[in-house]
């Protein structure tokens, strides 16, 4: 299963970002629905560096430095973290749960990008921790219109914490 590529996505950038890209983290084990996610950003003409994925384990890795993950210039401290539920080896409600215990982890907002509509599933998420819960959009249009405002509201209106790694 080929992963998207880690790429910048340098497009009209907004005044707070022009020098410093925003970086989302995307935790989703779906090659196809990441390949969407990295055009809906694209649509969306954002300052981002995409960085992706595949499990619970490797997001775990990511955020603690360890493995492939080593290096902070190709692995950046994610200023939001885009979080499936439903991935191997280590899923998204027990990271939500790792995440969100570790006081140098627990400010950066989580924002679940699922296909569950349970509302268990919402309600646990929120009560673990989570900053968002969207479900995901249905068709393209939909899911850019979603990035969009998630770019919006998380990296133009919100103030985000200070990164501590």
């Amino acid at each position: 299963m080929p992963k998207p590529s880690i790429q910048n996505l340098t497009v009209t950038p907004t005044m707070n970002s022009a020098l410093n890209p925003h970086t989302i983290l995307i935790a989703n084990d779906d090659s196809s629905f990441c390949l969407l996610i990295e055009e809906a950003f694209h649509e969306v003409r954002a300052n981002l560096s995409l960085f992706f994925v595949e499990d619970g384990e490797q997001l775990l890795d990511y955020l603690y430095r360890r493995g492939p993950y080593q290096d902070p210039l190709n692995s950046p401290f994610p200023d939001l973290l885009l979080l499936d539920l439903n991935m191997p080896r280590l899923d998204g409600r027990e990271a939500l749960v790792q995440i969100k215990a570790d006081p140098k982890l627990k400010t950066i907002p989580i924002v679940i990008l699922s296909s569950s509509y349970h509302e268990e599933d919402i309600s646990k998420c929120y009560d673990a921790g989570a900053n968002s819960f969207i479900v995901n959009p249905l068709t393209f249009d939909q899911l850019a219109v979603a990035m969009q405002s998630l770019c919006n509201y998380w990296l133009s209106i919100v103030s985000l914490p200070p990164k501590k790694l």
